[in-house]
């Protein structure tokens, strides 16, 4: 499984409701690179997943809640999320994140 690389014209937004959106650009079997847009007060629910994630905030400011400790993100912050680690985030301002998974998120294919 792989992915041609993906420039944004070419790839429409998902809506996955509430005020979340992603546009997935780019993935293999190994890694999985994830827009995510966030409208204000959008939730990202807290959830677990096998995945290890790295988060960067690219607009916007968000709450991240991970393992019940909060650290507020704002343009230019990053997050490592280990697997299996409780996390969510809470949008402040409306903004933009990049998500990378390694391995690949079948769940979102």
């Amino acid at each position: 499984m792989a992915s041609e690389n993906v420039l944004k014209k070419d790839r429409a937004w998902e809506d996955l409701g509430d005020g979340v959106s992603r546009q997935i650009m780019g993935y293999d079997n190994q890694i999985m690179m994830v827009k995510v847009k966030f409208e204000k007060g959008a939730v990202g629910t807290e959830h677990t997943h096998f995945h290890t994630q790295t988060t960067y905030c690219v607009s916007g400011k968000f709450e991240f809640t991970m393992e019940g400790k909060k650290v507020i993100v704002e343009p230019g912050d990053g997050l490592y999320v280990p697997p299996n680690m409780l996390h969510g985030a809470l949008c402040l301002e409306p903004g933009e994140l990049i998500d990378v998974f390694s391995p690949v998120r079948e769940d979102f294919l």
